[in-house]
Parts: C-alpha cells; structure tokens; sequence
C-alpha cells in the first residue's frame, strides 16, 4: 500500500467531518473560535497517530475478544498524555475545550480508525492513515472556526477582522444553530463536488465506450 494515498485519503475522499461525518459532538462544540477549533485537531491529530502507532504494532498479540477494551486504553493514555501538557503550556486552551478534551477517548473518528485500519494494517500504513485523518479533521474544525469567528465575532484568532465590529457580526454563528448551518454548507459543498467528479468520471467512460 501506498503511503501518500493513505494519507491524503482523510483531506477529501474520506474527510471525518464532511464527508463520513464523524465527531460531530466536538466538530459543532469547539469551532466557534479559531483557536479552539485547531487546538482540538491537533490533540486529536497526536492522539490518533500515536494510538494507531500502538495498535498496529500489537495487534497480533491482541486477542479478539478483548481488543476494544485494549484499543481505549491505549486511546486514554495519550489523551491523558496530551491533557497533561494541556495544562502545562496552554492552561488556556485546555480551559476552553473543557469536557471535550476527555471526551477525544471516545471519540468515534479514533476508535474507528483503530479498529477499521490500525487493527488491520503496518504500522507505517497505519500512522499515514492517522496522521491523514487527523491533519484532515483540523483543516475542517478550522474552516469551520474561521467562518464562525469572522462572521459571529468580527474577528480571527482574537484579533479583530472588521472597522465597526458590531455593523458586521452575526452572534448566531458562534452559537449552536450557526454551528449546524455552516457544517451544513461546507457538507453540500463537499457533496456537490464529489457528485461533480462521479459525474465527470462517468462521462469519461461512456465516452471510452
């Protein structure tokens, strides 16, 4: 298998969020920021290359019938690793995401990977897998955090996007109703542009034919 292929697979054809749609839980509650929305992605981006690191490279030794237990284990060690060095260098950030940095052990983009790839495959193929999935699901918590922020703060990262803040902001959008809008056209983007491509595909063939 191929390692570039396995890794870019999360960017699109298999983005967690508006493709597979998975963790939405965290994907509508840490976007209303920027900052909130890349710091989730990225401990769950570290927790998903390490944990399917481990389990790739145990899964011979695990038996079947106690593999999801092991699996979240393994999962709650490095969210416990990354709460610890949360709280060291950005006491802030983990304040912000509160439950929901817990919340990453059960985290079905994780457990999922773990036991549909990492479970399954080398441990190379199963870090590109993870580190895809994870670099994919923070480019999308991102694009989500940046269009809530500017269009429900007035700014991006904290620093203010427009003259006259108030004239131009939206507080819906960092509230929950304008977390489902925005996942909700970022989805039929993503959905009008994979219909796109089948239909451009079909085309071909039929053109071959």
């Amino acid at each position: 298998m191929k390692l570039l292929p396995q890794f870019l697979n999360g960017f699109f054809k298999e983005n967690p969020v508006f493709v597979i749609v998975l963790g939405m839980c965290p994907t509508l509650a840490t976007t209303s920021s920027l900052e909130k929305a890349i710091g989730m992605g990225l401990a769950s981006t570290f927790v998903l290359v390490c944990s399917n690191l481990i389990i790739s490279s145990i899964k011979k030794y695990v038996p079947d019938e106690v593999r999801i237990p092991i699996f979240i284990v393994v999962i709650a060690t490095f969210v416990t690793l990354v709460k610890l060095l949360m709280a060291a260098y950005f006491p802030d950030l983990k304040a912000a995401l509160g439950i929901f940095l817990p919340l990453i052990v059960v985290n079905c983009i994780i457990l999922g990977r773990a036991e549909a790839f990492a479970s399954k495959n080398g441990v190379l193929e199963s870090v590109a897998d993870g580190l895809g999935m994870g670099v994919g699901f923070t480019l999308a918590l991102a694009l989500l955090g940046s269009v809530r922020e500017i269009l429900g703060s007035g700014s991006l990262l904290g620093i203010p996007f427009f003259d006259g803040v108030s004239a131009y902001t939206q507080t819906i959008f960092i509230l929950a109703p304008g977390g489902f809008i925005t996942l909700g056209l970022f989805m039929g983007f993503f959905n009008y542009l994979a219909l796109r491509k089948h239909r451009y595909a079909k085309a071909g063939g039929d053109d071959e034919k």
